[in-house]
């Protein structure tokens, strides 16, 4: 979840703005020199100060963990400035280089912490409690900047106040984003150490984001390692920063986008609202399981979400007979062979196995607006005419909209899954590239993209979501809410939240499975 620190309010574009590594560096020169020296530091700190008196309001004991470059130079700013507004409180501090060597300004931040009455310490007190407060301010987005791997840094001194913020006990607020972490792509950079890659926050996790937001709070790891974000523009207003030199990497979606579905008129029919059409559930897959659940679960899930007309085409050779009568009647059954593919949303591959296949050139060439899942994705990975027919889409107007986990976004794009979350955007966005299409990656922090649009980070959910079947309700959720006439990217953007809002408000009473899911949606 996101929180505000400052009055910033959006004006432009929808969604919050997300900038990378480099673009916050050009964003933070710039407005550093629109500013005295030092200001942009003092600003920052007292950000830090003011969060955490409101995180911890009753801490007796302050440990911050100061780092070799300028989100060190944010600890000692934060430092002085908690000693000045809670006097009583001990304020302690860790460094990692001597302030000889410390950039200009956080050397002043540095002197100023000394002469506010700032303790010293050589690491994090054994007697910091739950009640106490951590803040980490080793390396920020600062972990790419070379000056974490000049000679004079203790990369020994680092890793150990690294692994004492990890550990703590105490509730953790990170400066910029969690130590260790990539900004850009929300993973921890295994290189720094393998030991800095935590296998769970004993504690709760804020972060407080400074000047700008990043991608990597978002997505990955990141969702984590940072807890609850929180943002302070220090005043300037990033909404306006959309010259070429520091345009954002992404947008995150926080609220359905501008295309969302009004209310419906009186004189409306089932007609506004679209058809939706699933194809999938093989009866007997190749392990010998039945797989129509997935595409009954798309089915319901298009029925609850609004389509307006749900059809069901199951690939079920060996039981027709189980066609014959729907647990739903409002979901038609439909033979796939006399199914009139060119009129409607088609959902195709949830549960589809290896039946799906010979499908595909008919609904690739025929269906205006196609949501690829699962078995559907699996076969175009390993075919490249299904592949060369899902780029050729594009050329005769008809969208499509994949939506891989990442082992089949790892096959989509001839990789594996490690590469594919090592850097969630730019696997997103080659997908929709490489197909001409919008790719909906799944996981945490989903990712949407589109071949000629900022990508979209998701801010919903939960790991409530990680369980079999609600990949199904995903998609079924995309079709339908496409199919009442928005973009293919505002369809993906809008079921994607839609899915992570509804685990996020779950009553804790009410079970939690795909079926419930998907008849919540109403």
């Amino acid at each position: 979840m996101l929180r505000i620190a400052s009055d910033t309010t959006p004006t432009s574009a929808p969604g919050w703005p997300l900038f990378d590594t480099a673009a916050t560096r050009r964003i933070e020169q710039d407005y550093a020199r629109q500013l005295p020296t030092h200001t942009l530091m003092q600003r920052a700190g007292l950000a830090v100060a003011r969060l955490a008196m409101a995180i911890a309001p009753h801490a007796q004991r302050i440990w911050i963990a100061c780092g070799p470059g300028n989100n060190g130079g944010d600890g000692f700013e934060a430092a002085a400035q908690l000693k000045a507004l809670r006097p009583l409180s001990q304020v302690l501090v860790s460094e990692v280089r001597a302030p000889q060597h410390l950039p200009a300004d956080a050397k002043a931040s540095w002197l100023r912490a000394q002469a506010a009455g700032v303790q010293w310490v050589e690491q994090c007190p054994e007697y910091m409690g739950a009640q106490d407060l951590c803040i980490d301010a080793l390396l920020g987005i600062g972990l790419q900047d070379k000056s974490t791997t000049k000679p004079n840094t203790d990369q020994r001194r680092l890793l150990q106040l690294l692994q004492q913020v990890q550990r703590s006990s105490c509730p953790v607020l990170c400066v910029d984003i969690a130590s260790g972490l990539n900004a850009d792509t929300g993973q921890y950079l295994t290189e720094l150490a393998p030991t800095a890659v935590p296998e769970h926050h004993p504690s709760p996790r804020h972060t407080l984001a400074l000047l700008t937001l990043h991608p990597g709070l978002f997505t990955s790891q990141g969702r984590d390692a940072c807890g609850q974000v929180w943002w302070d523009d220090l005043g300037y207003s990033t909404w306006n920063a959309q010259t070429p030199a520091a345009a954002p990497a992404a947008r995150l979606s926080t609220r359905p986008t501008s295309g969302s579905q009004p209310a419906r008129p009186h004189s409306s029919h089932k007609g506004s609202y679209g058809d939706v059409v699933i194809l999938g559930g093989e009866g007997l897959g190749h392990r010998g399981l039945s797989m129509t659940g997935a595409a009954w679960l798309a089915a319901l899930t298009a029925l609850h979400a609004g389509a307006g007309r749900v059809m069901l085409a199951l690939l079920d050779a060996e039981h027709r007979t189980d066609q014959a009568i729907s647990p739903w009647p409002e979901i038609m059954l439909r033979q796939p062979q006399a199914q009139d593919w060119h009129s409607a949303t088609v959902v195709c591959g949830c549960g589809g196995g290896q039946a799906i296949e010979p499908w595909l050139p008919t609904v690739l060439q025929q269906a205006p607006r196609l949501v690829l899942d699962a078995d559907a994705l699996n076969a175009i990975s390993q075919s490249a005419s299904l592949a060369k027919l899902l780029c050729s889409r594009a050329t005769r107007q008809q969208s499509a909209i994949l939506t891989p986990h990442p082992l089949e976004a790892a096959r989509l794009l001839k990789t594996d899954t490690q590469s594919v979350q090592a850097d969630r955007l730019r696997a997103a966005s080659a997908l929709a590239q490489q197909f001409q299409c919008t790719a909906l990656l799944k996981g945490s922090g989903t990712v949407i993209a589109s071949p000629a649009s900022t990508p979209w980070i998701n801010s919903s959910g939960n790991a409530l979501l990680a369980r079999g079947g609600t990949g199904d309700v995903l998609a079924g959720l995309t079709g339908a809410i496409w199919a009442t006439g928005c973009t293919a990217e505002q369809a993906a953007v809008q079921a994607a939240f839609r899915h992570g809002q509804l685990a996020d408000e779950w009553p804790a009473h009410i079970p939690f499975s795909a079926s419930v899911l998907a008849m919540h949606l109403g």
